[in-house]
């Protein structure tokens, strides 16, 4: 059985595709899934965000593929571990759950790194390539660690 991962931002063009790219990238795709979502409805069906597409290039990740759609309450269910980027997506997610183990699942990305942290990955969409090349290495550095726990 496939463990399966969701990543969530807010309208899933630009963190949210990263992380699903970069996590995909370091696990086995045999025994894992991963995926992202938006929990807005604005861009569903579009691409990742250029410049999110172009970082990712840079790394030998392909994000093209890829399109947009919006958090719903079925992904408890589908999704093993929920992966949020702030905590603007982490109060949209935690609405939608049903039960105590539906909120258990869903965790801020950064709280890898450190837990006593409430960090944040900034949202890139409103900078230039420098933010989404600093968003990339926050996102990788958390699932460097998040795949070494998941393959362990």
């Amino acid at each position: 059985m496939k463990v399966k991962v969701l990543m969530v931002c807010l309208g899933n063009i630009c963190r949210s595709p990263l992380a699903e790219g970069i996590l995909q990238a370091k696990l086995p795709q045999e025994n894992f899934l991963v995926d992202s979502a938006g929990t807005g409805n604005w861009h569903v069906g579009e691409q990742p965000d250029s410049r999110s597409i172009e970082v990712a290039k840079k790394y030998g990740i392909d994000l093209t593929t890829q399109r947009a759609r919006q958090f719903k309450k079925s992904d408890f269910s589908t999704f093993d571990h929920i992966f949020v980027m702030d905590q603007s997506n982490y109060n949209n997610v935690i609405q939608l759950a049903e039960t105590a183990e539906d909120k258990a699942k869903v965790r801020l990305l950064l709280e890898v790194l450190d837990a006593t942290k409430k960090a944040e990955v900034p949202d890139p969409y409103y900078g230039g390539p420098d933010g989404f090349e600093h968003v990339y290495q926050l996102i990788d550095q958390a699932c460097t660690l998040i795949a070494s726990d998941l393959k362990s």
